[in-house]
């Protein structure tokens, strides 16, 4: 199993990234109590062997591009990734703005935020219904060709919509829920396999009914004197060569066992009671 994969065919990053997200305050908003944690586990991650970091704009809403910024700048090595396209309201919602106008304005002002001139990658958030899909994309392609976007992606998007999507632009990335618990991504994974299109699952740590005690994760883990969250982070791991799980954590500790699972290998046996 290769432990790395070529985004875009160019950047090759460890298969196992980190999700910044939970690096804010309550509801993934505003700053969290403790700043200088934050920075401690980002700069723990890199440490550990992490050279791609996600996040987005609406994480905050900017306080995650202004940590990582902080802590990891001028990013030697290292793949940031980020996403324009959701909002934040004041109730902690998050409604979608995919107009060609917010997305320009947000790349901007998240190229300022992160200090670079160029998004190594950027990620549609959320397809907007109110926003015909060809316009938001569109955008994208046109941030690209200014240089301001050195490769797109899409985030929470069909198969129709990838599609679609690949019409305008190379798409190099999709990011999309998916785990052991929640398989529903299964046809876009499956194309994301088919064309070498690297494959994000957001919330990966998820194992739904197969996480009840006495269950198949609990087995798997007490066989491999592995956690429950190594053995979810090493199924995705197993399921595609083009799989790069983004876990995201606010705690040391759990950063620590989450890049344990990079040296987990389960066997054929340990995949079919976990369904694959």
């Amino acid at each position: 199993m290769s432990e790395t994969f070529k985004i875009g065919g160019e950047l090759e990053v460890q298969r196992l990234g980190y999700g910044g997200m939970r690096l804010c305050g309550p509801g993934i908003m505003g700053w969290p109590d403790d700043r200088e944690n934050a920075l401690a586990v980002l700069r723990r991650a890199v440490e550990l062997g992490v050279d791609f970091v996600d996040t987005a704009d609406a994480y905050g809403p900017e306080v995650n591009e202004l940590q990582i910024a902080e802590a990891l700048h001028p990013y030697d090595g290292i793949v940031v990734a980020t996403k324009g396209g959701l909002v934040r309201t004041a109730d902690g919602a998050w409604p979608t703005d995919g107009r060609a106008e917010h997305l320009r304005s947000a790349c901007e002002a998240s190229l300022q935020r992160l200090r670079v001139e160029t998004i190594d990658l950027y990620q549609l958030h959320r397809p907007d219904p109110a926003v015909p899909f060809a316009e938001s994309v569109g955008m994208l392609r046109e941030l690209q060709r200014e240089g301001k976007v050195r490769h797109v992606g899409l985030s929470n998007v069909t198969v129709e919509q990838l599609a679609e999507a690949r019409q305008l632009v190379e798409i190099v990335s999709v990011q999309n829920q998916y785990n052991l618990g929640d398989r529903s991504s299964e046809d876009v994974l499956d194309a994301c396999d088919r064309d070498g299109i690297a494959f994000l699952p957001w919330f990966p740590l998820d194992a739904g009914e197969l996480a009840k005690s006495g269950g198949p994760v609990e087995e798997v883990a007490s066989a491999h004197g592995a956690t429950a969250a190594q053995v979810a982070l090493a199924w995705l791991l197993a399921r595609s060569p083009v799989v790069c799980p983004i876990p995201g954590t606010s705690s040391l500790e759990h950063l620590e066992e989450n890049m344990g699972a990079s040296e987990l290998e389960l066997t054929d046996a340990d995949l079919v009671r976990l369904g694959a």
